[in-house]
């Protein structure tokens, strides 16, 4: 095969990058090419871009976790900016643990910097709304954060307008409503069945997922370890369906999961080492569930639990996205690399 525009042999890895785009399209798989983004040189001043969204004035947020900042970017993507920095006080970051985007372009940030767990929100010019902290009851262990399991503390954390949905792993809910104050206003779902109810620390490593609230005031919880899966619930917390998360790209996944798992220690304590099935999930306007696998497929199910689409994103190159993000024009950002996606 040769080209004629160059007049010369193809090279072998683009005869297999375009045989991998023939299969794909036969097999159903969609790969996005980014339409945008941030310019490397805004990316490059980074160290972890954990979380990228869209400002209703036009601007660009970036959660940065190893920095322990929060960015803002003007429209034209030219300057970036500290609007939350790293420290211990109020209105500032310290040993980040979850960040989350509310639907009025707010956002939450959990963090750990003392003793206790700290939950911040922010408006998104960055100026601090509310605060709240959690301490540990005596005899907890430590939070840790290896491999993104805990083994004690708050779960992920997600916005419903002016209240939470997080995990408190006390084993009496999947989730739990709270308000910005702290205080726990109801629990929703049960923990599933995982075999190893014996085992405290292995049922809760199992159980741990991500809350979601649907733009219908329903809510989703994605379970990220062990066999993955999802339920959605109603606003008043009612099981609506459970759905596994299955498909060919997980087949080889699904194969090789253990039925014992081993332990890791860290700080003299010893917890579970379950490796995490699911990156991160987030609800389009529209409603719709998507799903980043551990393996980089991202899965799409509509407001039925129904699969209607499996997607690729290509930047450098295929990337499983650490964060999804939808913006209007039908785009969803996502990182590492801070891209933009048109999702038509």
């Amino acid at each position: 095969m040769c080209s004629r525009r160059f007049g010369k042999p193809l090279s072998t890895s683009l005869i297999l990058a375009a045989l991998a785009g023939t299969l794909l399209a036969r097999a159903g798989v969609e790969v996005l090419s980014p339409i945008g983004g941030l310019p490397p040189q805004i990316v490059g001043q980074m160290r972890e871009p954990a979380a990228f969204m869209e400002t209703a004035d036009g601007r660009f947020l970036v959660y940065d976790r190893r920095a322990q900042t929060v960015f803002s970017i003007d429209a034209k993507k030219t300057t970036l900016k500290k609007i939350v920095p790293i420290g211990p006080s109020d209105g500032e970051i310290l040993r980040p643990l979850a960040f989350a985007a509310g639907p009025e372009r707010n956002f939450v940030i959990l963090d750990n910097p003392k003793d206790y767990e700290r939950v911040q929100m922010f408006y998104d010019t960055g100026t601090a709304l509310s605060v709240f902290r959690r301490f540990p009851a005596p005899g907890d262990a430590m939070r840790l954060n290896v491999d993104a399991m805990m083994s004690s503390g708050f779960g992920a954390i997600a916005m419903m307008g002016r209240d939470l949905l997080t995990q408190i792993p006390d084993g009496s809910a999947l989730m739990s409503v709270m308000t910005m104050t702290g205080q726990i206003t109801r629990r929703i779902g049960q923990l599933r069945p995982t075999g190893h109810e014996r085992d405290v620390e292995l049922h809760r490593a199992l159980n741990t997922g991500l809350p979601l609230a649907a733009p219908d005031g329903s809510i989703y919880f994605v379970f990220t370890a062990g066999v993955p899966m999802f339920r959605k619930y109603s606003a008043a917390g009612d099981l609506i369906y459970e759905r596994h998360i299955e498909g060919p790209e997980l087949d080889t996944t699904l194969q090789s999961l253990p039925t014992q798992w081993p332990t890791r220690t860290v700080n003299s304590h010893e917890f579970p080492n379950v490796q995490g099935t699911v990156l991160t999930a987030a609800v389009d306007p529209q409603g719709q569930l998507w799903i980043s696998l551990a393996v980089p497929f991202t899965y799409v199910y509509d407001a039925n639990g129904n699969r209607t689409r499996t997607v690729q994103f290509r930047g450098a190159g295929i990337m499983a996205p650490t964060s999804l993000s939808f913006a209007k024009g039908n785009r969803v950002l996502i990182t590492p690399g801070c891209y933009e996606y048109s999702i038509q």
